[in-house]
């Protein structure tokens, strides 16, 4: 069991980058923010950047620490930090997901851009997606768009 989730929420002209994944056993799919565990002898900023340039192909600048928080029942991980991040270059593309147990259970299928000033305009299964509504409603509160 990994520890802390590391992951990133890139923000751009007020909108934010979000993955989804698309499971091949069961073909379902759901929006994530971009993220995943540390490696041995990298720092959490170094994980960040990583992470992101592996599921969205852009090269970002961690900004600031936005949120840490508990993940009650999560099977793979106990905590969440969330950090600020800034596209530095690159255009966001889906990326691939190196874990071979991952690899084997989902594929990052889309990315898109979420308007953060307004849910209006938000895929409709965001809003029932117990791990990323919340995450991102804590963003929006934590950057003052609530």
């Amino acid at each position: 069991m990994r520890e802390t989730r590391y992951q990133g929420a890139i923000v751009n002209k007020d909108k934010i980058l979000l993955i989804k994944h698309l499971e091949y056993a069961s073909g379902r799919s759901y929006w994530v923010i971009p993220g995943g565990g540390r490696e041995p002898n990298e720092t959490e900023t170094k994980c960040v950047v990583r992470e992101m340039r592996e599921e969205t192909t852009l090269e970002v600048k961690v900004v600031r620490l936005l949120d840490e928080s508990q993940i009650p029942n999560d099977p793979v991980y106990k905590n969440r930090k969330t950090y600020l991040c800034n596209v530095i270059s690159g255009q966001a593309n889906p990326g691939y997901e190196p874990e071979e147990d991952a690899a084997a259970s989902y594929k990052i299928s889309e990315v898109a851009w979420f308007d953060l000033k307004s849910e209006e305009r938000w895929d409709a299964s965001i809003f029932d997606n117990p791990i990323a509504y919340p995450v991102l409603h804590t963003i929006r509160q934590k950057l003052s768009y609530v």
